[in-house]
């Protein structure tokens, strides 16, 4: 096994676990106007990413399923730190991109331009812009996040080279571009 096999077995299984605090914890920088807007966008729409009936990797699939979720909040918190943004969990999330550029090699960059895409997409009839700018919208936008997160299970991921050749064949696959 690689070195780089080896982190991802032992990270991805972590972020799986942490997915619901990862979001509820962005979560609180959508209304915090000390944030740029663009880079409360690039959160919003990440964390819109987990209500969304169609991503890359259907949340069903086991040991895969919602690490593509995983993977947005990541690029997202990146991005929303290259439009200005500072905060804990943006660094801690942004920290984690490192690895997957590594992992995903010339698909890195079709998940960014995805992940930046986002922005201008909806789901469940809400856009990221919505999120950011109307109070309304944010409010019931967190509350079903919370019911979300409350309700979450973390799928296993099983330490297994096998699941990393999925992964990246699957992103490969499905990223547009």
């Amino acid at each position: 096994m690689t070195d780089l096999q080896t982190r991802c077995l032992d990270a991805f299984p972590e972020w799986l676990r942490g997915l619901p605090t990862d979001a509820t914890e962005l979560a609180k920088l959508l209304g915090d106007d000390g944030i740029p807007a663009p880079a409360r966008q690039h959160a919003a729409s990440a964390l819109n990413y987990l209500f969304k009936s169609l991503d890359l990797i259907p949340d069903g699939i086991e040991d895969l399923g919602f690490l593509d979720d995983a993977f947005v909040l990541r690029v997202a918190a990146k991005l929303a730190k290259d439009k200005g943004a500072s905060s804990p969990v943006l660094d801690r999330l942004a920290g984690d991109v490192a690895v997957l550029e590594e992992l995903l090699t010339k698909d890195y960059a079709r998940l960014v331009a995805y992940v930046e895409g986002l922005v201008h997409g909806a789901a469940r009839g809400r856009t990221a812009e919505e999120i950011v700018h109307n109070p309304d919208v944010r409010g019931a936008f967190v509350t079903e996040l919370d019911a979300w997160a409350q309700s979450y299970e973390a799928p296993s991921f099983s330490r297994d080279e096998k699941n990393l050749v999925k992964l990246t064949s699957f992103l490969s696959a499905k990223l547009p571009g």
